[in-house]
């Protein structure tokens, strides 16, 4: 995907532009839309607009997030994926009514998520990939309603324990993240060689026909198997989504 050209200064987006940008959702709430604009911040004039629910300021080029989205009290969705914020700000945990938050494809590291992310009691999805996270805050187990977590394409050498452990959890994908087996599998990994060994005769390559060369290298394969590292892999942004919600 070709790279996207920033402009010098960023767009700026006034209350009468960002108004044209509103839709209405299925249930009748307001959807403001205000992804590929090129913004480098948040705009001010949003502050006029906080009866919004879905706030969608993907693919731009923002950097931070400023502390009075926690005005956005009714906000159910935020969609912040591919930009370029750092860091998120500990007022983001006073979104009490948020369902779904996306800030995958951004420059975000352990010390870029607060603490007060577990404060969002109502969270269902939380899609965090494509970032630099190498540890992940235990109290992301606090968010009991998660059902889905997006891990994929960072720097994580082990599964959170508190995400396994969310009693609503259907999804979680953390793929492209270069984790370490744990001792058990490590253990299990080896009592499997043992008994692929035992069951080995040692023959010279010469005197087997090819369909039996074949198969010894593929036996051989799975012996020496190891999970790759994956760094800075370059993948496709995360889309946006809508969220149904009971309200």
């Amino acid at each position: 995907m070709p790279k996207r050209k920033r402009a010098r200064g960023g767009k700026r987006i006034n209350l009468k532009a960002a108004k044209k940008a509103i839709r209405i959702t299925i249930d009748g709430k307001k959807r403001l839309d205000l992804s590929k604009r090129e913004i480098s911040s948040f705009p001010k004039c949003l502050l006029k607009l906080l009866d919004v629910v879905e706030l969608d300021l993907s693919r731009n080029f923002i950097k931070k997030v400023p502390n009075w989205i926690e005005k956005f009290q009714d906000l159910r969705l935020l969609d912040l994926h591919s930009n370029q914020i750092k860091n998120l700000p500990g007022s983001i945990g006073h979104l009490q009514n948020l369902h779904f938050l996306n800030v995958s494809n951004n420059k975000l590291t352990e010390k870029g998520i607060p603490m007060e992310l577990n404060q969002l009691k109502k969270l269902r999805q939380l899609n965090l990939g494509l970032n630099a996270i190498d540890v992940l805050p235990t109290s992301i187990g606090a968010l009991k309603d998660l059902e889905q977590v997006g891990l994929f394409d960072n720097n994580l050498t082990k599964v959170p324990p508190g995400v396994l452990e969310l009693p609503k959890l259907k999804k979680l994908n953390t793929e492209r993240n270069p984790i370490l087996p744990t001792k058990e599998e490590l253990e299990a990994e080896q009592q499997e060689a043992i008994q692929r060994v035992g069951n080995l005769h040692l023959v010279n390559e010469k005197y087997l026909c090819k369909p039996c060369v074949a198969m010894c290298h593929g036996e051989k394969s799975k012996l020496n198997k190891r999970k790759s590292l994956f760094t800075n892999l370059v993948t496709p942004n995360s889309t946006s989504k809508k969220i149904k919600t009971n309200d």
